[in-house]
């Protein structure tokens, strides 16, 4: 395992753990996954199915990718930035930030609990580190995304931006209007990477309202695009640590993931129509005690 890892207390000041190795990273994910399954139990609310396809994601962008140090999040300004548009998978994101160091662990107990910190949604209001805007009205996060792009321009600073969104969200014309814009400005510090799983809360994305031929509509738009498999942290992390290492960028980039929704419990996973109520279902009591049992205690313990 990594140096010290089961000794970093998440709420140590001045720490930032990073994982190199791969097993590491699984082993982090999988912890991550229990995290959302057992707030997601407790708060007897919330989004299941996106947040756990996403946890590999999250994982490596947290744990080895991003240039960020959590404890300095609102002095410090030399960091990549980090805009979660489809805000209804917010556990994992909460999982990650609380594991990196951005605010205590015990925070995950309060998941959609009123007056708590960690809303349905990311909420700004609240200051809570690591969040930047509100989100949650499926669309915007990309906007956002330019816009702070834009803003390090000004100040003549490099960081790379990422926006992660939702394959559903992308049948929303603001996602176009903001690639248009990102491609127009040569925003090339951006990296969008869209949770490519055919599913929506309403049905498969194909059925509702196809975005196909997705990875064209993209490139027709003036970005650069990769594709991965999600759910693999080797080619998720390859992919993207080749675009930051490219310093002769000239687009915006995006990284279209395919992932599993539910990844990670058998009975939580698959396509429509048999698990389509996990997208916005918590998972019962019982269902959560099978989920842990089946994704095992990791050496970073629960929350």
């Amino acid at each position: 395992m990594a140096k010290d890892v089961k000794l970093y207390p998440a709420e140590k000041k001045g720490v930032l753990l990073e994982l190199e190795a791969i097993d590491d990273l699984k082993e982090m994910a999988r912890q991550v996954r229990r995290d959302i399954i057992r707030m997601l139990a407790m708060a007897n609310s919330g989004h299941t199915g996106g947040s756990l396809g996403m946890a590999d994601i999250f994982t490596a962008l947290y744990f080895r990718i991003l240039q960020h140090k959590p404890h300095d999040f609102w002095d410090h300004h030399d960091e990549d930035m980090v805009f979660l548009s489809n805000g209804h998978i917010a556990p994992v994101w909460y999982s990650v930030l609380a594991r990196s160091g951005y605010f205590p662990l015990s925070e995950l107990n309060s998941l959609r609990q009123v007056n708590s910190y960690l809303q349905g949604h990311p909420a700004s209001e609240s200051r809570l580190p690591g969040i930047r805007i509100a989100s949650g009205s499926l669309g915007q996060g990309l906007s956002a995304a330019v816009g702070a792009a834009l803003g390090l321009r000004m100040d003549g600073k490099k960081n790379d931006i990422f926006c992660l969104m939702g394959d559903g969200e992308c049948q929303e014309g603001q996602i176009w209007e903001a690639a248009m814009s990102a491609s127009h400005y040569k925003l090339d510090n951006i990296i969008g990477i869209v949770d490519y799983n055919n599913l929506q809360i309403d049905g498969e994305v194909s059925s509702i309202m196809g975005v196909e031929p997705f990875a064209d509509k993209w490139r027709a738009f003036g970005w650069d695009v990769s594709q991965c498999d999600g759910n693999d942290m080797e080619d998720f992390v390859s992919i993207v640590e080749n675009i930051k290492s490219n310093k002769s960028r000239k687009k915006p980039s995006v990284v279209l993931a395919t992932t599993i929704m539910g990844k990670g419990v058998h009975f939580f996973e698959g396509s429509m129509p048999d698990n389509s109520n996990w997208h916005g279902k918590p998972p019962s009591k019982e269902d959560a005690l099978k989920a842990l049992a089946i994704l095992g205690e990791t050496v970073f313990g629960d929350f």
